[in-house]
């Protein structure tokens, strides 16, 4: 891979309120164009409301920060680490427009998600490219580090986890899950030659890569979190109905690995920390979470080392021989109508 000359870093994330008053505003930027009713953003807003309407998201990606500036000082590398959101302050167009004032020529992009799909990477492309357009032509070059969902600091951290999870429990069943998505977004997500279901094929690998690690030679991989019109087919099952499914096969304790999430954010503490941990309550079941990866000292680590390989003074580490179907590491969209969601009917 060629080197590439940066003076900056921009982590890129999703956002989420900070307080009762942001909730519902946060929750219309979130769904602009979608067509969500507003009975499911009440819905969903009483999810953070439950939490005072503050997300752990923005918190978490400031620690995330100092980590790895933490990170870049021990490993000699002298760069300035900025922070920006597609749907809540700090937004990417404002911290774009302060790289610009603050002299900032080219930076990389470390957007919080490992995964390959149109919201879990090609929607980071269409940020970078819709800040810079409001910053105008003289905005930085931003260069987007390539995805990451087979590296050792993200899936060795997770291994130690389901392990920590599952101390004292003598019998387990290991469940992975990651956020759902229409399945036509899957269907177009990589390359149609090489097939499509980038996102899902990336999720399972991780998966299979964290359950080698522990030793599970028998595991599940579900979905949580979706949204929009339930006659949208959505990839499944739902967590929570794959809770009952086991308790109906007897099945007597669950650890679940939320491989498909960066960090403890509201969609993990309420999905998976509320609703599936009362489900199998319910049922009588043992329930335990695995933590996250990005509190982790080796995630930091691991954005230090994705940042060396740009400036040519790492090789890149994978624990597979699992493609990137084509996906490039310059921000740069891997092919003509790769990981384009598709066409919404008209209404």
């Amino acid at each position: 891979m060629g080197t590439v000359s940066v003076d900056a870093l921009l982590l890129l994330s999703f956002g989420g309120p900070e307080g009762e008053g942001d909730v519902r505003p946060f929750l219309e930027n979130v769904t602009r164009g979608r067509g969500v009713p507003p009975e499911r953003l009440d819905e969903v807003a009483q999810h953070y409301l439950h939490f005072g309407g503050v997300s752990p998201i923005n918190q978490l990606n400031r620690d995330l920060i100092e980590a790895v500036r933490a990170a870049l000082a021990a490993a000699g590398v002298d760069l300035p680490v900025y922070f920006g959101n597609r749907n809540w302050h700090p937004m990417i167009e404002d911290t774009v427009g302060k790289m610009l004032a603050d002299g900032v020529r080219r930076a990389l992009v470390f957007p919080t998600s490992a995964y390959g799909g149109y919201s879990a990477c090609r929607q980071y492309d269409e940020d970078i490219l819709r800040a810079r357009a409001a910053v105008g032509p003289s905005a930085p070059e931003l260069v987007k580090i390539r995805q990451f969902f087979d590296h050792p600091g993200f899936v060795l951290p997770f291994a130690d986890a389901v392990r920590a999870a599952a101390a004292g429990l003598d019998d387990y069943r290991l469940v992975f899950t990651a956020h759902s998505i229409p399945n036509s977004f899957d269907a177009t997500a990589g390359p149609a030659a090489l097939g499509g279901h980038l996102y899902s094929k990336q999720i399972a690998e991780a998966a299979r890569l964290v359950a080698a690690e522990v030793g599970a030679s028998e595991y599940d991989v579900v979905w949580q979190s979706r949204s929009g019109p339930p006659q949208v087919p959505w990839l499944e099952p739902d967590i929570v109905d794959h809770v009952d499914a086991l308790h109906a096969k007897g099945v007597g304790n669950i650890v679940v690995c939320p491989v498909g999430f960066v960090s403890d954010h509201l969609e993990v503490v309420w999905d998976l920390d509320t609703e599936a941990r009362e489900r199998a309550e319910e049922h009588g079941m043992g329930f335990a979470r695995a933590a996250t990866p990005g509190p982790d000292p080796r995630f930091a680590e691991m954005v230090v080392e994705l940042i060396r390989e740009h400036l040519g003074g790492a090789e890149p580490r994978k624990l597979s021989d699992f493609a990137n179907l084509g996906c490039t590491a310059n921000g740069e969209f891997c092919a003509v109508a790769c990981c384009e969601p598709p066409a919404r009917r008209p209404r």
